[in-house]
């Protein structure tokens, strides 16, 4: 099979390569998935340029990138069930703590871990699901339902962000969202409730004044180190703060008092490390929101596989307007 492959750390034109590798035929409890599409995360690129914090060295001494993609099951190992062989499937955790991601002609993994695309949803938009559908569904809905509740999305025009809005209306909830720029024109056409420009002063009280005055019950918190003040001002008692990143201050002053007492859990979610029952939870409502066509699910754009390269730089830029992919076989 051709892969996309990296064998050190580096810039993506220096690193990555084709190369014809053997497909890994199923063992106990595993599917192969013949891909169509793989996924580009910042997660992706930062292990290529071995950006992880505390990671020194290549884990595995050739490494197939990306974690998520879609395509169909080819075949399957002891255990698994003959009835999954051609359905269409979308994967989470491709390349988590394993050597060959999605980014080739087929992946072999646990079954559990390819997931039955509900009807109607395309390839591309399957393959977007493993980390910012699974990040969106979790930091909104992850202790609970929030029907009745408010929800504030900080960076609500990023990939993450946009998703997040569309759950938690889904969901129930009144939504609040942050972006700035042309991102105030994107995040808009999510749905939510109200949209604030985050580079404003008076933020916090923006905020508030959106909800009528009254503190936010959850907050999906983008960057958590740059907008910790604001979010420790603005939550309710009892509230909930899912932070999911924090590039911009990597190490965050933590205003510990007033979080204390409001009695605020804070919650670094990590989408790779959910438990068993998360993951089934986070699963099944994705799976729903979709088959209720309440998410609309942006792509920027997807690469020809000899132009991962591309793809991955793209990523590194920022300021996407969605999941950027790389086609492995098939059409948009």
């Amino acid at each position: 099979m051709k892969a996309i492959t990296y064998r050190k750390f580096g810039a993506a034109r220096d690193v990555l390569e084709i190369t014809e590798l053997a497909p890994v035929p199923p063992g106990p409890g595993e599917v192969q998935v013949r891909l169509s599409y793989s996924g580009v995360n910042p997660s992706d690129v930062k292990a290529r340029a071995g950006a992880r914090a505390g990671v020194t060295e290549l884990p595995f001494p050739v490494i197939v990138p990306h974690s998520d993609g879609a395509g169909d099951i080819v075949a399957i190992g002891s255990g698994v069930p003959e009835t999954l062989l051609g359905t269409r499937v979308w994967i989470w955790n491709g390349q988590w703590r394993r050597a060959f991601g999605t980014a080739a002609e087929f992946v072999t993994l646990p079954a559990k871990q390819a997931v039955a695309a509900p009807a109607g949803v395309s390839l591309p938009v399957a393959a977007t699901l493993g980390i910012p559908g699974l990040t969106a569904v979790h930091t909104v809905l992850g202790d609970g339902p929030v029907r009745g509740k408010t929800v504030l999305i900080q960076g609500g025009a990023g990939t993450v962000g946009y998703l997040a809005v569309q759950i938690a209306k889904w969901a129930g909830a009144r939504v609040i969202a942050t972006a700035r720029e042309d991102g105030l024109d994107r995040v808009r056409q999510a749905g939510p409730d109200a949209v604030i420009d985050f580079t404003r002063s008076d933020l916090a009280e923006a905020i508030l004044k959106a909800n009528d005055g009254k503190p936010i019950d959850r907050i999906v918190e983008v960057e958590f180190g740059l907008n910790a003040e604001t979010d420790a001002a603005v939550i309710a008692e009892n509230g909930r703060i899912s932070a999911y990143g924090s590039a911009a201050a990597m190490v965050p002053s933590l205003p510990f008092y007033p979080l204390m007492f409001k009695a605020v859990t804070l919650e670094m979610a990590l989408v790779y490390a959910l438990t068993t029952e998360q993951r089934s939870n986070a699963v099944s409502q994705l799976n729903q929101a979709l088959e209720d066509k309440a998410l609309e699910v942006p792509i920027a754009k997807i690469f020809d596989f000899e132009n991962c390269a591309a793809a991955h730089e793209m990523v590194e830029q920022g300021h996407r307007a969605g999941s950027v992919l790389v086609r492995i076989a098939g059409d948009d």
